[in-house]
């Protein structure tokens, strides 16, 4: 999901000609990520670089509980997951955001966190709540699913895929261009996806016809959506020729959002039935130097203000159920009601040897 978040924020940097991203009165990502001790006021939360929040829900915050929050961004979610694994039990900061349920169980069988239970978690949806044991708090949900050129398919007069088996069928043939599972998030949900919906027994031969109608792998996802996509702002510039893309819900929003001038319909559309869950979490890390500060931290993560924060910051969607969506994600946006979704330890256990055996479908 988070990179739908650096789509956006480079789409209105280009815009505008100015830096999106903002700490509370600065980026907070230039600091040594290091807090103080037990009675700092600083509190330090490691993530992603796509972490976006606005800095007057910072400022609230800081009014709220006087501890001020510094920002440590350390790359894509996998390489930041692994500068925690590599630093445990001394960490860089306080809190880690970012860990979701596709690498979730590496986090915490190395034993990243410690156990807390936020207050408001009653809140929370009960199905984000994976961990029984409280070492990491739900944040945010996103759905990785297939994205359609409406232009391309209203000029055709052929209708856009709804399902999984639908871009099987030969009228999709070369459509379709997805992200390296191997390497890519929203790669690798897609096959995760394609696991949870044609099972463990019938997913290699989905992709072995999949490759057959002509699907086309890139590295990763700005590659796949802003070069390859033609429904996409960057496609359109770069004379794009696939008209289907594995992306997320949330990314018809956003192209509504950075248009000038904003179209009344949003050109890009979701099979709804292509869909994969995934859960954003954050966690207390063991051995935080100010644990008091984090505890406060996650508390405020899964508040209203926050939560309804989010949506247009990070084109994620709130778990706290009674949480606002701003009209934009109401109106262009597409809610999925039951996406498929694959167990964190299920994943686990067979992470490895499902992208093994993908690479050799696929890419040989």
């Amino acid at each position: 999901m988070n990179t739908t978040t650096k789509y956006a924020a480079t789409a209105l940097a280009a815009a505008l000609g100015v830096t999106v991203l903002a700490g509370c009165g600065d980026d907070g990502s230039g600091g040594s990520g290091e807090s103080e001790g037990p009675g700092s006021k600083t509190v330090t939360l490691v993530s992603h670089d796509s972490f976006n929040v606005s800095d007057k829900v910072l400022k609230a915050f800081t009014k709220e509980t006087g501890y001020k929050v510094e920002i440590l961004k350390s790359g894509d979610a996998g390489a930041a997951l692994n500068q925690e694994i590599l630093t445990k039990g001394s960490p860089r900061g306080d809190v880690f955001f970012g860990v979701d349920n596709t690498l979730l169980s590496r986090a915490l069988d190395n034993g990243l966190f410690t156990a807390y239970e936020a207050k408001g978690l009653d809140t929370v949806a009960a199905d984000t709540q994976t961990d029984e044991k409280r070492r990491v708090t739900p944040v945010d949900t996103g759905d990785i699913c297939v994205n359609y050129d409406k232009e391309y398919f209203a000029d055709k007069k052929l209708a856009p895929p709804k399902t999984f088996d639908d871009l099987l069928k030969p009228a999709y043939k070369n459509l379709l261009v997805t992200e390296n599972a191997a390497g890519s998030s929203p790669g690798l949900g897609f096959l995760l996806g394609t696991i949870a919906a044609q099972g463990e027994d019938g997913y290699e031969a989905y992709w072995k016809k999949l490759k057959a109608n002509g699907v086309k792998v890139v590295d990763g996802w700005e590659q796949a959506y802003n070069e390859e996509f033609s429904g996409s702002a960057g496609g359109k510039k770069a004379n794009a020729d696939r008209p289907l893309v594995v992306s997320y819900a949330s990314s018809p929003p956003v192209e509504v959002l950075y248009a000038d001038p904003q179209p009344k319909e949003a050109p890009t559309g979701v099979a709804t039935g292509t869909c994969f869950r995934q859960t954003e979490y954050a966690g207390l890390l063991t051995g935080a130097k100010n644990e008091a500060g984090g505890k406060a931290l996650l508390d405020f993560m899964i508040s209203k203000t926050f939560q309804e924060d989010m949506p247009l910051n990070m084109f994620v969607n709130p778990v706290v159920k009674d949480a606002t969506l701003p009209e934009l994600f109401t109106k262009f946006g597409e809610k999925i009601d039951t996406p498929p979704t694959v167990a964190p330890e299920k994943i686990t256990a067979n992470r490895e040897q499902w992208i093994q055996s993908w690479q050799s479908l696929v890419l040989k």
